[in-house]
């Protein structure tokens, strides 16, 4: 048997003892910060938005384990961990982590979740407040990302000097001539352009991101909330950029990292318009956490909200690690370190292209019958684009709709599937057979 054909039911003992109508949405806060009456206005703004009843927030003293019970009974679609910037750091990502995989029995996360902060309450409020949905149609990126998987962008290379990739809407990409010094130009894409979606990678610390990783180019910088362009002569250049947009560090290292007022991911947030971003609380190492997202979100337009990007991502490296991959030193390295900034069920998608298979999941009589449709031959499951460390081979994710018990596979287990109490995976079939049927075909009984 190949050592990764395993066929999964996780479904916890318990489910019986939960809520016959599991709540939709979780908003977990100390009671420190609740008892702040101008961060009380970020969770009331959450309970506003989502109608959610004083029964689904929870305070914990000190640590969020303390509403472990809470949240197993209720079993929330979404949580969001609403905390004080001093509150944010590496080590209590982690503890969300590895909470949120604490719902159920099964290995993996069981919630869309967030940890929603900002530079002083009064911008954790414009995120909690935001309403209309974002759809990424401008992407702007200081790294390479698959432009013929956008609307519209551009990309300057971080390793070679003077090289921007461009693609205008309705166009292919073409490559152009950009300048010695990127600084402005990339500030430009955030004031001007007012990119949806920003994307950098290379070397950072909590205070910078280098433009440059093989060459001399300028940063951006923050200070007190505030961002800035700062070129290789050293001029300062102001970044004004309020427009809502979601935000990829996916290489860079410790720009999730809030260990101060000074701190990037705060500026960001504060002073940029993001709403939603990840980032890495540590330097970067194996990268799977981090690019994969690009996987899901950017080279899989319209199918995943950011937030469902980001766990399908985070179930792709834990099924690794369920596997026995041999690289469970640089996944366990990964698993607990990149940081989800933002309202999780806000809404932050791409807009829809097509895309390199189609994948359906469709309820028949009690039967869930999940189908992907290969569009690009025998390369259809391939990498899209492979800028980066860790990418492509992504596994297949589907959320369910609903929570569902007591599975049972009628067909399709050859393609070793995964199913778990509200999604299901399967594995990268890698080298595709244009004329096979790819389909799973499994009996479950919803939650209510």
């Amino acid at each position: 048997m190949v050592r990764y054909l395993l066929l999964w039911v996780l479904l916890a003992a318990d489910f019986s003892t939960r809520l016959a109508a599991a709540g939709d949405y979780a908003i977990v806060v100390s009671a420190a910060t609740q008892q702040n009456d101008e961060w009380a206005q970020v969770t009331a703004a959450l309970r506003k938005k989502y109608d959610v009843p004083p029964s689904q927030q929870f305070i914990y003293t000190k640590q969020p384990e303390e509403c472990l019970v809470d949240l197993r009974r209720m079993h929330p679609r979404y949580t969001c961990f609403v905390v004080r910037p001093d509150e944010a750091t590496r080590e209590f990502i982690a503890q969300v982590h590895q909470l949120t995989r604490r719902y159920d029995d099964d290995p993996y996360a069981d919630t869309l979740w967030g940890v929603l902060t900002g530079f002083d309450a009064a911008c954790a409020c414009r995120i909690a407040e935001q309403r209309e949905p974002l759809v990424v149609r401008k992407v702007a990126s200081g790294t390479e990302v698959a432009l013929d998987m956008c609307h519209e962008g551009l990309w300057y290379d971080e390793l070679v000097k003077n090289k921007l990739v461009r693609k205008d809407a309705g166009q292919s990409a073409r490559q152009a001539s950009g300048p010695d010094d990127t600084t402005q130009a990339l500030v430009d894409t955030l004031n001007d352009y007012q990119a949806d979606l920003f994307v950098t990678s290379g070397h950072a610390t909590e205070r910078d991101w280098m433009i440059g990783f093989r060459y001399r180019n300028g940063f951006f910088r923050s200070r007190a909330g505030q961002m800035y362009g700062q070129d290789s002569q050293g001029k300062e250049i102001p970044i004004d950029s309020p427009n809502p947009k979601v935000y990829l560090p996916i290489g860079n290292c410790l720009m999730g990292h809030i260990d101060g007022r000074d701190s990037m991911a705060l500026a960001w947030m504060n002073d940029v318009g993001v709403r939603q971003m990840i980032g890495y609380t540590v330097p970067t190492w194996f990268g799977y956490a981090g690019w994969g997202c690009l996987d899901y979100f950017v080279e899989q337009p319209g199918r995943y909200t950011l937030a469902e990007a980001f766990m399908a991502n985070q179930h792709a490296l834990i099924h690794r690690l369920e596997t026995a991959e041999p690289d469970s030193r640089g996944l366990q390295y990964d698993r607990d370190v990149v940081a989800f900034y933002g309202d999780p069920k806000w809404e932050a998608r791409m807009e829809s292209m097509k895309k390199a298979y189609d994948q359906e999941l469709k309820i028949e009589n009690g039967d869930y019958v999940f189908t992907i449709t290969p569009r690009r031959g025998d390369a259809s499951f391939q990498p899209i684009n492979t800028n980066g460390s860790q990418r492509g081979w992504r596994p297949i994710v589907a959320f369910l709709p609903h929570r569902v018990a007591n599975v049972r596979v009628e067909s399709g287990a050859d393609l070793q599937p995964t199913i778990t109490d509200d999604f299901v995976l399967i594995p990268n079939p890698k080298n595709c057979d244009p004329q096979r049927e790819y389909r799973v075909v499994f009996h479950a009984d919803p939650i209510e």
